[in-house]
């Protein structure tokens, strides 16, 4: 069959639709890049908003109406919480709720094996080299669920709680897509910090961390969004090899210690100042980034103020902006205080705009300095040649010119910052 992989939300979601993607390759299908040239469409889907929610609706009726005899299997967050609404949509054959998600590639081909294959013959290395799937970085899976509470959270719900991929099996993967050819792993999970819990290792993570470094050959190794309050005794350490990346997704969620105990969240103003100074003091050229949520239920004018306030002392590289979503089955959905949507919207803007602010202050502070890139696209061509996106080692947006720079680590010298990106031009 030809298939179309699409997802909605994290990058788990996005580790997630790549594992199948490979699965089916090697059952012998094909993955295609247009939803009009699939047989069958696997969709991940995301129940962190509203909009998420609505976005999922949107793409199976835009399939539909591209390809009109395809079939389309739903599965995610969205699909596990609302599975009647996902059922009803035209051309949804199956919707696969998070706990038989591992099973799903057997549910389209019976004859599919589950277990990723071994890269010691050409063909199957070409079929897996970095870039089949649309992306030069590989989102490596190694933890599912969570046990935190946030008010505000219904992944809890649809994920459950929090479960480990063993070591072994990581490692394994990693070296067989370095093999492949990829660049750079991210690690990724619904709450990475938590990884090893499960096994009584309540420094997994690094321990994670050490031996991908010891023993594979992934030349750039990053990790994904960690919660600041479950990082181990000397974690920072591990920046010794700058094969880890220098960026820390370090979620917020708000500036406010108020609005932070009734989002349950197990950080303070003052918690959170020390974690990033002790950072930055450890690994050079850090980018610390964050989600910032907007109009919590009973958020004041004041203690949004303070929420900017805090977020522009810490002096992030980035935020992630969102609009608080009441979701069902949330603590928070039933509180008092209930924000009206312009309110809400108004908070956002203010964030957005303190964001692109602080963005583009990090940026222009990288002027002057050299750095790696993998480059991952190209994005168009002028009079200057052909043009390329791909990310600096600390996670900024990078724009430069080149011939077939597709997967390549370039060092190059930034010469101009905006908000949004960096330009580089070669050394």
């Amino acid at each position: 069959m030809k298939i179309f992989l699409d997802s909605v939300g994290c990058r788990l979601n996005q580790s997630e639709i790549e594992t199948m993607g490979r699965q089916l390759v090697a059952a012998g299908h094909e993955m295609v890049g247009n939803s009009a040239d699939a047989d069958h469409i696997i969709l991940n889907t995301c129940a962190v908003t509203k909009e998420a929610t609505r976005e999922t609706r949107r793409k199976v009726r835009r399939f539909v109406r591209g390809n009109a005899d395809v079939e389309i299997s739903v599965t995610g967050c969205h699909a596990t919480l609302s599975p009647d609404a996902i059922a009803i949509l035209p051309n949804v054959r199956d919707v696969v709720l998070n706990k038989d998600k591992n099973a799903l590639v057997q549910r389209i081909d019976p004859y599919a094996s589950l277990e990723l294959p071994m890269f010691d013959q050409e063909p199957i290395i070409r079929d897996f080299q970095a870039g089949s799937f649309g992306n030069t970085r590989a989102f490596i899976k190694v933890q599912d669920g969570c046990k935190n509470k946030c008010t505000f959270c219904i992944t809890t719900v649809a994920r459950g709680d929090g479960v480990s991929r063993h070591i072994a099996d990581v490692v394994t993967e990693i070296q067989m897509l370095a093999g492949a050819g990829y660049q750079e792993a991210v690690l990724t999970g619904v709450h990475l910090g938590s990884y090893g819990h499960d096994f009584g290792n309540m420094a997994g993570l690094r321990d994670l961390v050490r031996m991908i470094l010891t023993h594979t050959d992934i030349p750039r190794l990053r990790l994904s969004s960690l919660e600041p309050w479950e990082i181990a005794p000397d974690f920072f350490t591990l920046w010794d090899n700058p094969r880890l990346l220098p960026h820390l997704h370090l979620p917020l969620q708000a500036g406010s210690d108020k609005t932070l105990r009734k989002m349950a969240r197990k950080t303070s103003q003052k918690d959170f100042s020390a974690l990033v100074r002790e950072a930055r003091a450890a690994i050079p050229n850090l980018n610390v980034t964050t989600d910032v949520i907007c109009g919590f239920p009973g958020e004041t004018e004041a203690d949004f103020d303070v929420s900017l306030e805090f977020v522009e002392a810490v002096g992030f590289g980035r935020l992630h902006v969102f609009t608080y979503s009441p979701r069902p089955d949330t603590a928070a959905a039933k509180m008092p205080g209930q924000l009206p949507n312009a309110v809400k919207k108004a908070r956002t803007h203010r964030m957005i705009e303190l964001s692109d602010k602080m963005a583009l202050a990090f940026n222009q502070n990288l002027i002057g300095r050299e750095t790696n890139v993998l480059w991952e696209a190209v994005v168009g061509a002028d009079e200057h040649g052909v043009k390329w996106q791909g990310y600096t080692d600390n996670y900024v947006r990078a724009f430069g010119y080149g011939d077939d720079l597709l997967n390549r680590v370039e060092r190059g010298h930034i010469g101009a910052g905006s908000a949004e990106f960096v330009m580089i031009r070669p050394i």
